[in-house]
């Protein structure tokens, strides 16, 4: 684009300047800001133009057009009241670092009177060849954006297989350290915090568990417990169902973390032969966060929709086909005498065919009863259940001890905590030192962790709880309750009683799997003292009567 001499350009003087960096890094400690601004302004007084204003871009992609600056300059250059003639910019890749976004933004600007001028870069459109040079140029531009971006990338690929920390902001229930530096390179890693690690411990609790004997919990329900009680994110805003949901989800507490897992553009999910999986600080035990991941899994409407958890036929949203894990959902039969039989079948060798699963029916009457009769004669005998009830006792004693370990971890911090402030406050009340508004900054910090620490502890000590001691005599009587229950009453009504004590049947061709959970059958047996122990997944508005579910 050729500017004319000073007299030719006098009638179209006003110019906005354009300043633009990548990263944010950059706009801190660069000169590249600085640099542009010298030159343009340089080369504007050169030309006779007068600068209307400038639009500084510190750290924002040249890729696309979500720019705040930038769109706020397109927008006054097309439609304000007070027009440019013409935007002044270093070079072309400081507007635009995409070919068809730097050639779509250049004509809007010319429909509107508009120049885009490169210093750097002089092309004169009314040129054929010097258009097309322009456009190669814009092409050069975009090739080298994704190289960098492809070279950037594979060093951050490279620094998370080593265990480094990518990005600034770690996950809720981290913080980062710095373990070393490399030159001018800092390397963090990831280490728990404490306070967080609390509140995620809880909510996979709440999860599994329920608040008090409640019973599991979906993510609906923990949100609304957790901000009814006071608990916020960390930015101190209230908790949301999607952030819940992405806490019980995230493997990284499981001591799996995963990067490159979405492409920092489009935000799709890449194929799971690109991610990279790293060791991070484990907060959740591994079977733990596989139980939860179970539970989100069967509680979802597009995998177990509610009918088949209240229908009237007993065994559907608890009974899987072994091969495929789709549900056993009712399929009928006629006999050559006309009789109508009644089968559980595999639901995707219904929808897909043999081809996806080969699929597998057994009567639905014989399965029912292989199912209660199992679970009565063997389940819920009483030596049986004070076996299970015995090692689930044994195991949450094993965990009594990391949780003992925690609280003093937390105890030693809100120790170091209120000795900071101590010290602060000594240093006040001797005339060391003033109360400035540094100082003020600082004790309310130091405050602030104070009485999350506090918090923490006592959320620790709160969970703490003594060991759970049940009486054979309580064992024996839900055991009869619950034999009791199983065989008799309407479908729906035993159905809750089995969907309260086991969690999956499994049907393969030679045997019959039924699973369930330790500590969901001890909430069970605590729960005898009301006629119906704890109704789990989609079956709601449970009232502890005997005759109803109102």
């Amino acid at each position: 684009m050729v500017v004319g001499s000073t007299a030719n350009t006098e009638h179209r003087c006003v110019a906005a300047i354009y300043l633009r960096v990548s990263t944010g890094r950059q706009a801190e400690t660069d000169l590249s800001i600085p640099d542009q601004r010298r030159q343009i302004r340089a080369w504007c007084e050169a030309h006779a133009y007068r600068v209307s204003g400038e639009y500084i871009e510190a750290g924002a992609s040249a890729t696309d057009d979500k720019r705040v600056e930038f769109q706020r300059m397109i927008d006054s250059a097309c439609n304000g009241d007070n027009s440019v003639d013409a935007i002044i910019v270093h070079s072309y890749s400081r507007f635009f670092r995409d070919a068809f976004g730097l050639e779509y933004y250049l004509r809007k600007l010319q429909k509107h009177g508009v120049k885009l001028v490169s210093i750097t870069q002089n092309f004169d459109d009314t040129d054929p060849a010097q258009g097309m040079m322009r456009k190669v140029v814009a092409l050069f531009d975009e090739y080298q954006s994704k190289e960098n971006a492809k070279h950037v990338l594979r060093a951050m690929k490279e620094n998370a297989r080593q265990g480094f920390w990518n990005g600034a902001r770690p996950p809720f229930g981290y913080k980062t350290v710095v373990v070393e530096q490399r030159g001018a390179r800092i390397k963090k890693k990831l280490e728990i915090d404490l306070v967080e690690a609390e509140v995620i411990q809880l909510v996979f609790r709440l999860c599994l568990e329920g608040y008090e004997q409640s019973g599991p919990m979906g993510v609906k329900a923990i949100t609304v417990w957790l901000n009814n009680h006071g608990y916020r994110t960390r930015s101190g805003a209230t908790w949301a169902i999607g952030p819940v949901h992405t806490m019980l989800t995230n493997t990284a507490y499981a001591g799996e973390l995963k990067f490159n897992k979405t492409d920092s553009k489009t935000r799709t999910r890449k194929v799971a032969s690109e991610h990279i999986v790293v060791e991070s600080p484990v907060i959740i035990e591994a079977t733990t966060f596989e139980h939860v991941q179970s539970q989100l899994k069967e509680r979802n409407p597009r995998i177990n929709p509610p009918r088949t958890m209240t229908g009237p036929i007993l065994l559907t949203g608890l009974a899987y086909c072994a091969t495929c894990s789709g549900g056993m959902t009712l399929r009928t039969g006629t006999s050559k005498t006309g009789k109508i039989h009644k089968y559980y079948s595999c639901s995707t060798c219904a929808r897909h065919g043999k081809s996806v699963c080969k699929g597998r029916s057994i009567r639905m009457d014989r399965l029912d009863d292989l199912v209660t009769t199992q679970l009565i004669d063997r389940l819920l005998a009483t030596e049986r259940l004070e076996l299970l009830l015995a090692a689930l006792a044994s195991r949450r004693a094993d965990k009594s001890i990391a949780v003992d370990e925690r609280i003093r971890a937390l105890d030693q911090r809100t120790a170091e905590a209120d000795e900071r402030l101590r010290r602060l406050y000594k240093l006040v009340e001797d005339g060391l030192a003033e109360l400035d508004d540094v100082l003020k900054d600082r004790i309310t910090a130091l405050k602030a962790e104070r009485d999350a620490a506090h918090a923490a502890l006592a959320r620790a000590q709160g969970a703490n709880r003594p060991p759970i001691v049940i009486s054979s005599d309580k064992v024996a009587a839900f055991g009869h309750l619950m034999r009791e229950r199983l065989t008799t009453g309407d479908i729906p009504f035993r159905k809750a009683y089995l969907g309260a004590i086991i969690d999956r049947i499994e049907v393969d061709d030679a045997q019959i799997r039924i699973m369930g959970r330790k500590d969901v059958l001890e909430q069970a047996v605590m729960a005898n003292g009301s006629p119906v122990p704890g109704v789990r997944s989609f079956v709601r508005k449970w009232r502890t009567r005997q005759d109803s579910n109102l």
